[in-house]
Order: structure tokens, then sequence, then C-alpha cells
């Protein structure tokens, strides 16, 4: 059968759906990137918050649709949505012929079997076995290692241990298994993904493993190992030096602060405060370490006071890039039953300050680094601007800023050169390489 796939949503749905394919694969089937020539289509969900449901069930739409322009066509739909809603997509989407929950991707060959020769097959109550075949989805000079699955932290908005259950490692055996083919691959840019990177191994005998994990994984070919959603509490000052100082390790850290008002914190569950935060903050730009962050505003309760406490807080510089988000009410949370719930327009209007003025602290940042030489991994071409595209280890892929850089002799995607940046324009920097 010709299989085409979407997959929504996080890095850490991307390498279910890499592992769903490598599957198919494996068993013959045929996978296609062209939606029409498909015999059957999988959409892999997100249902994190409000917006992400939302485009899950336009892509399910859409999907419907698919099968209704050709006969025999079929629809699977896996993932997130498909656990938290199993019972409502089945009466809402009867056209679909197969729900997997999120761990129930060993099952995939089965369904699609069931649903060639008509039948409804219908799953959210699995528990995979580790899978170390991929079928990568990004370009081959990077790919993300998913090293853990579920989340212990309960932050009162959350509603991913409802959906993915706690917190679970994988063994490290398995993962040095999978970045080794990887490599062998020719992957450059391994990067470490979970809910909570942090936590890695702390399932296993109660003491993270996260620094022996990295250190297994720098004996392969990579030339970066990223990390990626480091909760903030477990951030230590040995794992800051580990990033500052390991040649192969990105001077870059994700770490989802969420606010930094010490009231907001504590009805979000976070096990920080506002102290904590800004020492934090501090220890890791005095490392030199590229600091990425998230942040939710118009939680329940937010006063004004709040509010602009944050805006002070990125209008200090203090974090690299950032990504804002107006709070989503989620239903069976902590959080849905609190008092104080913010309009929706004044959390969008929130939302949107933040992000005018993170944009800002970029554009300023950017301008520093005018003269700089750093290495950049070559990825594309634009076309449009006539310019080669790439990133140096202070950008992740997809979320932050590019390198836009022009070259006098002839360059590989996947490898690495030196440039220097001439010139801050806007969001982008603009760089030259050099010998």
């Amino acid at each position: 059968m010709k299989i085409g796939a979407i997959s929504l949503g996080c890095d850490k749905n991307r390498v279910d759906t890499e592992k769903l394919l490598a599957r198919l694969a494996r068993e013959g089937h045929d996978i296609v990137s062209d939606e029409e020539s498909a015999d059957a289509l999988i959409v892999n969900t997100c249902a994190f918050i409000e917006s992400a449901k939302e485009e899950s069930i336009e892509e399910i739409l859409n999907a419907i649709d698919f099968k209704k322009r050709a006969e025999g066509r079929r629809v699977i739909v896996t993932g997130c949505l498909a656990q938290r809603y199993l019972d409502a997509l089945k009466t809402e989407f009867p056209e679909v012929d197969a729900f997997l929950g999120v761990g129930d991707y060993d099952k995939i060959c089965e369904a699609v079997k069931s649903v060639a020769a008509g039948k409804i097959y219908c799953c959210a109550e699995g528990r995979d076995g580790f899978y170390s075949e991929r079928m990568l989805t990004t370009p081959r000079h990077f790919a993300y290692l998913k090293i853990a699955d579920g989340c212990d932290n309960r932050c009162t908005y959350c509603a991913i241990p409802s959906i993915r259950g706690r917190y679970r490692s994988e063994r490290m055996e398995d993962l040095l298994e999978e970045a080794g083919k990887l490599s062998d691959d020719g992957v450059k840019e391994l990067i470490l993904v979970a809910q909570d990177v942090t936590r890695y191994g702390v399932d296993f005998d109660g003491k993270p493993h996260l620094i022996e994990l990295v250190r297994e994984l720098e004996k392969l070919d990579f030339e970066w190992i990223r990390l990626l959603y480091l909760e903030p509490e477990m951030v230590s000052d040995e794992l800051i030096e580990f990033v500052a100082t390991e040649p192969k390790t990105a001077k870059y850290m994700d770490i989802p602060l969420q606010h930094v008002s010490s009231g907001v914190l504590k009805r979000m569950n976070r096990r920080t405060d506002e102290a904590y935060t800004r020492e934090l903050v501090k220890k890791v730009r005095a490392a030199g370490i590229t600091l990425r962050s998230t942040f939710i505003c118009g939680f329940p309760g937010e006063s004004e006071e709040d509010f602009q406490l944050l805006k002070r807080f990125i209008e200090e510089g203090n974090i690299d890039y950032a990504g804002f988000f107006a709070y989503s009410r989620e239903e069976n949370t902590p959080a849905d039953r609190l008092d104080g719930h913010l309009p929706e327009r004044v959390k969008q209007r929130r939302a949107k300050e933040l992000e005018k003025l993170q944009q800002r602290v970029i554009v300023n940042r950017h301008r520093s680094m005018v003269g700089n030489v750093v290495k950049a991994l070559y990825e594309d071409i634009d076309y449009q601007k006539q310019m080669f595209v790439g990133r140096s280890q202070s950008e992740a892929p997809d979320i932050d800023c590019n390198i836009y850089f022009t070259s006098d002799d002839p360059l590989d995607v996947g490898n690495f050169y030196d440039v220097q940046i001439v010139e801050a324009r806007g969001l982008d920097l603009i760089a030259r390489t050099v010998k």
C-alpha cells in the first residue's frame, strides 16, 4: 500500500511519526510524499493546547476530503488527539478508518492491514516497546532523539501527563544504538528532546543521567549535540558548566521558564520563583550559553502587576530567543478550576506585546554580533534573497533566526563553514564565508 503521513505538533511527535513510517516501510509499504498518489493517509495529531487541537481537526477534515476524492482510500488518525478524545472522535468522524493512541504505534501495520480489508481499527491503550528504526523527515544533516516520554511535573495548566503518562526514560543502550544509526547515516547535529530532558534517568535510580548520556553520545560522529526543554529547577551548576565546556555540546539551552512572577509560578505549580529564575538566567548567560525560553501570559489570576514584571524581565534582554503563548484553558487540568480567568482578547494582547519587546531584544543582540565569526551549518538556499541559509550553534532549527550568507566558492548542504556577520537586517543575520 502507498502511504502518506502528516505530522503535527512537537519534535517528539515527529520522532513518533518517523518510527511509525519505518515500521510500515519494513513491512513493504511504500511511503509517499505526494498525497494524491497515496492509498492511505496518516494524520499524527497534537492536543497540547486549543490551537493545536484545532489544527489537528482541520487536518483530519482535509484527510477525509482526500478519502472522498477516490475509491478505496483510507484515513488513519494517531497521536495525542486520538489518545485524549478517542470516543468523541469516533462519533464525530465516522469516515476515519482507524485510530491509534500515543502508545500504539507498534500496531500500525496491523491497523493498515485491517483498514485495507475494509474493517475499522481502534486502539488507545498500549505501551510501545522501543523501536530504533527511523525514516527521517528532517534534512539528512540533523535529527531529533527522543530520550524519554511522559511527564511527572504536574504543572497545573498542562494535559501532557494525562495524555502521555508518567515520565519514562529510554534505556541508554537503546538510545546509543539509535543514535549510532543516525550517525552512520550522516547526521551532523543530534537534538535531544523529551518533555523534560533534565530528568533523563531519574526513573532508573532517582538520579539524573543526562550528562552521562551526552558523554556517551559524544563518542559518535556528531558535530553538535543540542539539548531542548530543560526544566529550570533541574538545571544545575554542573549541567551549565558541562554545556559551556563540552566541545560537541551546543552552547544553547532551551529552558521553559513560563513566567517570572513568583505568585503566577506558584499557581502554575512550577518549582521556581522570581529570585531563582533571575539567578539561573544570570548563570547561563555568564557561561556564554545562548538561552531560549517560553512564557505563558494571561494565566488565571495574572494581574497587571504580574504582567508588567514579565514585560520588564523581557525588556532587560535576559532571554536571547523566546516564544510567548496566551494561556490555553484545558479541561480536566487544575488550572481550569482556578479563579481569575482572563478574557481571550487580554491574553492575546499581552502575548503580542511581549513578542514585540522580544523582537527588539533580538535586533539589539544581532547588532552586537556584527564582525563576529561563527561556524554555520549550511542548510538551504533562499533564491529570493540569492543567499545561502544556515545556523550556528546558537540557533535551533525551525524556531530561531537564520543566518543568510554569501560565498565565492561552491558549498555543500549539511557541511559547516566559518562565516563573518556583516549586518543585522531586521531579525536576520547577514554574513559571508571566510577562509
